[in-house]
């Protein structure tokens, strides 16, 4: 049973969407602003978080700042409708995806599910053999799916689920271009749509960690109107 942490100041989301998740055979813990879960993950983390934006004491823009010190953990923002400069902010400081209010609470479970199963094909239980499971060495960089360990020049990099999905896919074909379309099937699943914008803040918070690293790193190419593409150094 995956467990779900909730962080919204609206009760009468935390009580609705609760019950949704928990029929859907989720645990779910709730809270009514950012000190309150930070205070909580903390001592346990959670397996997943669904943050709404504009809380009291602790927004979700500086939770969610604060997590990724710590862990790579998938996170879902809750956001304005009208919103768009929340979300794209939101996905350059490393949330996986965001939900639009009002929303459906259908398509928040299949948000949730998606997320947890991808991160489970990358830090499977099971050690196997399998291609997509083996570490993976382009030129400075390495990769290992089980283990959601990259290194860049031998130093490790911390990477949201969904930064090391577009990684991976741009780097196992070195020089071949990859369309935002086919990064977001690499990405989401079939039934989860998102946008260009989506896929590029993606890439740019991507970018971002590994000019931390390396601030000479440039082997993700923009090819405008195109895609991108790993150019192995």
């Amino acid at each position: 049973m995956s467990k779900i942490a909730l962080v919204d100041d609206d009760r009468n989301i935390l009580t609705s969407v609760s019950m949704t998740l928990e029929a859907e055979g989720f645990e779910v813990e709730t809270y009514n602003d950012g000190q309150s879960a930070l205070d909580a993950f903390n001592k346990k983390m959670p397996e997943l978080a669904v943050l709404d934006i504009k809380m009291p004491r602790m927004d979700g823009m500086d939770l969610l700042q604060r997590l990724r010190q710590k862990t790579s953990m998938p996170v879902i923002f809750l956001t304005s409708k009208d919103d768009e400069i929340d979300e794209v902010l939101g996905l350059r400081m490393g949330a996986d995806d965001y939900v639009k209010k009002p929303f459906s609470q259908r398509l928040l479970v299949e948000r949730i599910r998606a997320l947890l199963r991808r991160q489970d094909a990358i830090s499977g239980d099971v050690l196997d053999d399998s291609e997509e499971n083996k570490v993976m060495v382009r030129g400075q960089l390495s990769m290992d799916p089980l283990r959601h360990a990259v290194t860049w020049k031998g130093q490790d990099v911390s990477l949201t689920v969904t930064e090391f999905l577009l990684l991976q896919a741009l780097a196992q074909r070195p020089g071949f271009v990859k369309s935002r379309d086919q990064l977001m099937d690499v990405a989401y699943d079939d039934q989860v749509y998102v946008d260009d914008r989506t896929i590029d803040s993606h890439i740019k918070r991507l970018r971002k960690k590994m000019r931390n690293t390396d601030d000479e790193f440039n082997a993700i190419e923009t090819l405008y109107g195109i895609g991108y593409r790993y150019n192995e150094e």
